[in-house]
């Protein structure tokens, strides 16, 4: 492995030995800091600024791993970064992927918003085994509400990982009145329906799990009243993503 990996240092704000919800089977977690979305729910807004997290080198999270990876193989599962926007800190991530690679053989996970051109994205992307790819709404105009940044980058990468046929889930977290529009769901359906890297839609139901970190940081959190979907809403959701053809989970 070359030298400047054990030297490249990112911003981590923590890890999780024993993940079951952040790719298939039972992963490592890294939860890096610095995203350029504010994302109205959120439920990590403390990894948003890059310079909150604590400093680790790629050598040291190698070693943590490493005492786990036995393990997570034979659970069929494997490392998998989020954050925050793991592609703010692209070559750490990329050199993270490279080594539990080429040290532990392991299974690697992005799970991103996409908010990163190709040049940071190639950074990770040859080393990246499975992607989850967050889209927040197929409107533009809700995507920037909830999001505040433009859709472009998003389907940007959506369409290199298509170009690249990388494996990818497609996350639509489901806010009832927000994000929730048949028409919206419609559109974002079609728009995945040619792509075959796709092996699977998932919706989540949207929670407020997160809320507390919003008062603790005093940020106004603005979906105080708004509750989770109902069982109803996400048949419905279900039922339009399946006309894309794609495998879709709730």
């Amino acid at each position: 492995m070359p030298s400047a990996t054990a030297s490249r240092i990112g911003y981590i704000h923590s890890v999780d030995s024993c993940g079951t919800v952040d790719g298939p089977g039972i992963r490592f977690v890294v939860f890096t800091t610095g995203c350029p979305l504010r994302c109205l729910y959120c439920h990590n807004p403390d990894t948003g600024k890059l310079v909150d997290g604590k400093q680790r080198t790629v050598e040291d999270l190698l070693d943590e791993i490493g005492t786990y990876h036995q393990f997570l193989n034979k659970a069929k599962g494997g490392l998998t970064v989020s954050g925050g926007e793991p592609l703010v800190q692209a070559k750490f991530v990329g050199e993270l992927f490279q080594g539990v690679k080429e040290r532990y053989n392991m299974h690697t996970t992005l799970d991103t918003s996409g908010h990163a051109g190709p040049k940071k994205a190639n950074k990770v992307l040859p080393y990246t085994d499975l992607v989850m790819l967050d889209i927040k709404s197929w409107d533009r105009e809700t995507y920037k509400k909830v999001t505040t940044k433009k859709i472009d980058k998003c389907l940007a990468f959506a369409e290199l990982l298509q170009e690249q046929n990388k494996p990818t889930w497609i996350r639509y977290v489901l806010v009832p009145g927000l994000t929730d529009d048949e028409q919206n769901m419609e559109g974002l359906s079609e728009y995945l329906k040619p792509m075959s890297n796709i092996e699977r839609i998932e919706i989540l139901p949207f929670h407020k799990m997160g809320e507390y970190k919003w008062a603790e940081l005093g940020y106004e959190y603005q979906l105080k009243s708004v509750e989770p979907p109902t069982k109803a809403g996400m048949d419905v959701a279900k039922k339009i993503f399946e006309k894309s053809g794609h495998l879709v989970v709730v």
